[in-house]
């Protein structure tokens, strides 16, 4: 018995549906390995963390996160128990730094420093965005970018601030758990720095990087235009450049770069 040869606008035909729906492949497959990629950069920092704290930390739908850890076979660390000795110190509450940026003067480049990261969703993938700004003269002085928001990231960015300038008096930032990691305290504390921290649910007072993220995001425009990460990731240098450099700052009048340069010259008087 010899078959009949069908193309593919035949069979669609034959079927009842568009010839488009022959090609099309499921975008599930790929959700679940960036979701699994995000779960495990979660519990690179917080091993003990079950699907409730790692959906609260990701801010995804638990089931969701349910499904992907079963899928994947991912489970998280469980310590053996032990019996309990009691410590000194033990029921005392977490060390809580105060907002050290309310009520200071800022008069000078390099005396504080504001830290905050973003998402940039690119080819149905996450990019985090961290940043430094100098909030004297509203430079971008640090920057790195990862596919991960952990300790790291916001690690990596002040080591790039420093790569540069010397340490500033405080750095501030809000109370995520990036931020409240030991490795970020250790990093900051060991440099003689303050430590500064909005208060929780509180985003305005870390507003300078609020307001640069808003603008950044909304000059950008559609990230996904570009055909490669690398493309990307020179797009994000390209600006922080044209920020810094060339962006008239509303408040300064004129870009960070040329108001620190005029300071330092003439030592004009700060804005508020």
């Amino acid at each position: 018995m010899v078959r009949e040869a069908v193309n593919k606008s035949q069979l669609a035909l034959r079927l009842g549906i568009s010839r488009s729906s022959l090609y099309y492949q499921p975008k599930r497959p790929s959700i679940d390995e960036e979701v699994k990629r995000q779960i495990e950069s979660v519990l690179a920092d917080h091993p003990a963390y079950g699907h409730k704290r790692i959906a609260l930390q990701l801010k995804l739908n638990r089931k969701r996160i349910i499904r992907v850890m079963r899928k994947f076979g991912i489970k998280p660390y469980r310590r053996k128990a032990r019996f309990p000795i009691k410590k000194k110190d033990q029921g005392k509450p977490a060390v809580n730094y105060p907002n050290l940026t309310e009520n200071i003067k800022v008069d000078r480049p390099n005396f504080v420093w504001v830290t905050d990261f973003t998402y940039i969703r690119f080819k149905g993938k996450f990019i985090y965005l961290a940043t430094v700004v100098d909030l004297f003269t509203r430079e971008v002085v640090g920057v790195n970018i990862s596919r991960f928001h952990n300790r790291f990231l916001v690690m990596g960015a002040v080591l790039s601030a420093l790569e540069k300038y010397p340490p500033p008096a405080i750095v501030h930032s809000d109370q995520g758990s990036e931020y409240d990691s030991k490795d970020f305290i250790d990093l900051i504390e060991s440099l003689k720095i303050k430590i500064s921290m909005s208060r929780k649910a509180s985003p305005w007072e870390n507003g300078h990087q609020e307001s640069f993220f808003g603008h950044f995001k909304g000059e950008a425009g559609d990230l996904n235009r570009f055909e490669t990460l690398g493309e990307l990731i020179e797009e994000i240098y390209r600006m922080m450049y044209y920020y810094n450099n060339q962006r008239i700052h509303s408040k300064l009048k004129m870009p960070p770069a040329e108001y620190k340069k005029q300071f330092n010259k003439l030592k004009i008087k700060p804005v508020s």
